[in-house]
């Protein structure tokens, strides 16, 4: 599983110009499922997510994890995170679950989030979404938990 994680000002996607979901401060998720994960990834991901910390504190130091600045999480899935661009110059996506079980997986990681008291949106798995954020710091992370295959 790969999780892009983007600290947020704000972020919003919409599907067919409907917005879908938004928030306000918090992380943006891009998430990526890949064969051989399973809910203990999820598991593993919604832990780790809920304590970074990746936020700013009263010293301009970053100390806060999400909850405790006060955010919440935009939740998207994002299947070209298991993309293998190694050969040639099209993307291969032989890595990337199929799509019954992404969207378990991916479901269950923004329930995860929801069930452990953070306020979660999401995106519309498979739709062709339009996402608009507004990066925090720049702050970017990349979040990898092998498949265990």
């Amino acid at each position: 599983m790969r999780v892009l994680i983007q600290r947020v000002e704000r972020a919003c996607v919409r599907v067919d110009d409907v917005e879908v979901g938004a928030i306000g401060l918090g992380y943006l998720l891009l998430v990526g499922v890949q064969i051989g994960d399973s809910q203990a990834q999820v598991d593993q991901a919604v832990r780790k997510l809920l304590n970074l910390r990746l936020f700013q504190d009263a010293q301009g130091k970053t100390n806060l994890n999400i909850s405790q600045a006060g955010g919440a999480a935009l939740v998207v899935s994002q299947f070209t995170l298991a993309a293998n661009l190694k050969n040639g110059n099209r993307p291969s996506f032989d890595s990337a679950a199929p799509a019954n079980l992404a969207q378990a997986l991916y479901q269950s990681l923004a329930d995860g989030l929801k069930n452990q008291g953070l306020t979660v949106e999401t995106g519309r798995f498979g739709a062709d979404m339009k996402v608009e954020l507004v990066n925090d710091g720049p702050a970017t992370y990349t979040l990898e938990i092998p498949p265990n295959v």
